[in-house]
């Protein structure tokens, strides 16, 4: 069964390390027949969430800028990728902002069930994404619909491009979204 997959993509960096996870894993999804967007967070106005919780009764946030109209893909996406560089062990602050920026979904009814994680960093150890995979986890506890359904973890990955070099962690993002 064909899935809407929304790829929200969240490097700083225009084809940065990360980004190009998110796009293996696009490809493979396509191949597998499913329905891809890639949203890319680097070209985004996203402001901070100011905690008014007005979007707990209008389900709409009531700042102005490019995170609504995002939000509201996610509401009808099957599945949500985020790709994120990780910085001092933890998820990049452009995904952070854009998370609380969510908000809008919690009241509401939404469609994604599975929630995937490419994660990129300087560091090799594969415990140094351990803080961006809880930071996603804490996020998905409040959608009790949805779950963590898969990580890519890419390691060793510093300067832009040197994911190229990890030709493992690259198959584990396409086999990933073969088989959404």
């Amino acid at each position: 069964m064909s899935k809407r997959i929304l790829v929200i993509s969240t490097s700083p960096r225009m084809g940065g390390n990360s980004e190009t996870l998110a796009d293996e894993f696009i490809k493979g999804a396509k191949e597998a027949g499913h329905e891809t967007e890639k949203v890319c967070l680097y070209d985004k106005t996203i402001k901070f969430c100011k905690g008014c919780l007005a979007c707990q009764e209008t389900e709409a946030c009531i700042l102005h800028d490019d995170a609504s109209a995002i939000v509201d893909r996610m509401r009808q996406a099957d599945a949500v990728v985020f790709a994120t560089p990780v910085y001092f062990y933890e998820m990049s602050g452009q995904l952070k902002t854009f998370l609380d920026r969510t908000n809008p979904l919690f009241p509401g009814e939404y469609s994604f069930r599975d929630i995937y994680l490419l994660a990129t960093s300087a560091d090799e150890a594969e415990s140094s994404m351990d803080g961006a995979v809880k930071g996603i986890e804490g996020w998905i506890s409040c959608f009790e619909l949805a779950r963590l359904a898969g990580v890519v973890r890419g390691t060793g990955a510093d300067k832009k491009g040197d994911i190229r070099r990890l030709p493992e962690t690259l198959t584990a993002a396409y086999e990933m979204g073969k088989n959404v």
